[in-house]
């Protein structure tokens, strides 16, 4: 069986490991496929979730779905389960869905590969790279685990204690993927802000933008997965010091009541995340800003909520999720029960977003008649689909472009903005 179909759950993160798995499994003479609908290969790789409630359950049935098909005598003829879903609850599973022949978790990448790869000696895992991403972006992942104690958060408890990546390594693979085409590198991490303090003792994330910056020589390096306490000051420096940096903070901020902030274990109050929040907007003028909030937090009244409200109509955040509060078994706040009936969550995510809704729309209105540079992902329709640097893929806002000449997926274009909508924004093509 030398037919592999990986199948990746969950968030970026993930990505990189299945990238990490297929590139190994292709260097020995597999044929690997990402997301198979087709399911036409004889193993399939399942890279689970296990971050909240709902990421478990579309873990759990892709699971149930593979388990199905090979009841039916198709392929998959064998069945792998890893990753966060794996680490947690790889006995329940096994217990419960005898059609996958293994499990492993997110510790266990080298026991993966040797069950496939005859001979296979234990190797850097994140030295070899199959791309599933269109060919000009790439993610980067700096480190791995996180030392943060965030109540809610079962992360920690899965993938460990921060990793970081040296330096010289990660701007190695830089340079490799820009070799190869890539033109946005999107670097992650549980918490990319803490980068270095574990091999180098002091918070690195400046310096490894400024080499990658200048070293790499990619045209968008976008930010993902900050941390609102103790955020670096030479980040932002570095920021405004190169154009190849985007303007664009991915910054989750969970909630802004002082109360429940500190119930989260956040490391940081009201005062502090406005204060951040404004040095953003003063030294970062035209950054776009995304963020995340949870709400239904154990105890959460609806006063505490009405702050929160009041906290995204005052800062029009560029982009925004909502999260309903998941109880996660052996995080501190599962001891504090799961008091906000579901419905409750329901309303009061519905009533955030409804807010968000106005304000992007009111962005991407203000928008109309500007000229901006964008990057093509692809074409849909009568479309070709693109981003600006303030925009990540697949999570963020999109611009369809219309026009009749044959673009090329890959490259920067100027295109002038002719309308908006809630989160799409149409635009022409500016001849050069």
């Amino acid at each position: 069986m030398k037919s592999v179909n990986i199948v990746t759950l969950g968030c970026s993160k993930n990505t990189v490991d299945s990238e990490n798995i297929a590139g190994h499994l292709q260097n020995v003479g597999f044929t690997v496929k990402f997301d198979d609908a087709r399911n036409s290969s004889d193993i399939v790789i399942i890279n689970t979730c296990g971050f909240i409630g709902d990421a478990k359950e579309e873990s759990i049935n892709a699971i149930l779905e593979y388990a199905e098909l090979k009841r039916k005598k198709k392929n998959p003829k064998k069945i792998i389960v890893c990753g966060c879903l794996s680490e947690r609850y790889a006995e329940e599973l096994a217990a419960e869905i005898p059609e996958v022949d293994a499990f492993y978790g997110v510790h266990q990448w080298n026991e993966l590969l040797a069950s496939l790869i005859d001979n296979f000696a234990n190797d850097d895992f994140a030295s070899r790279k199959l791309q599933s991403t269109p060919k000009h972006y790439a993610y980067i992942k700096i480190a791995e685990g996180c030392n943060r104690r965030c109540s809610y958060c079962a992360i920690p408890l899965i993938r460990g204690k921060f990793v970081s990546r040296p330096i010289e390594d990660i701007v190695r693979e830089a340079k490799e993927l820009v070799q190869n085409g890539v033109k946005e590198l999107l670097l992650i991490a549980q918490d990319t802000t803490y980068y270095g303090v574990d091999i180098y003792g002091k918070r690195c994330l400046g310096e490894l933008l400024e080499q990658l910056a200048t070293l790499s020589g990619a045209k968008w390096i976008r930010l993902h997965y900050t941390f609102p306490s103790s955020f670096p000051d030479d980040v932002v420096e570095v920021m405004n010091k190169y154009d190849c940096i985007c303007n664009y903070i991915d910054i989750p901020l969970q909630h802004i009541n002082t109360e429940i902030l500190a119930s989260m274990q956040r490391g940081i109050d009201e005062g502090d995340t406005m204060e951040l929040l404004r040095k953003f907007r003063t030294q970062l003028p035209n950054v776009a800003i995304r963020t995340a909030l949870i709400v239904g937090y154990p105890n959460e009244t609806e006063e505490q909520f009405l702050q929160l409200k009041n906290f995204v109509k005052e800062m029009r955040f560029e982009r925004l999720g909502v999260f309903k509060y998941s109880a996660e078994e052996g995080t501190s706040s599962y001891l504090l029960g799961d008091t906000v009936p579901e419905e409750e969550k329901q309303r009061r995510m519905d009533e955030i977003m409804e807010i968000q809704e106005t304000i992007s729309i009111q962005k991407n209105m203000e928008k109309v008649g500007m000229v901006c540079t964008v990057l093509v992902d692809r074409k849909e329709g009568d479309f070709w689909v693109g981003r600006t640097e303030f925009d990540s893929p697949e999570i963020d806002n999109e611009v369809l472009i219309q026009t009749t000449a044959k673009l090329k997926v890959g490259e920067f274009y100027k295109v002038k903005i002719d309308d908006a909508m809630e989160y799409d924004l149409m635009a022409s093509l500016v001849e050069e």
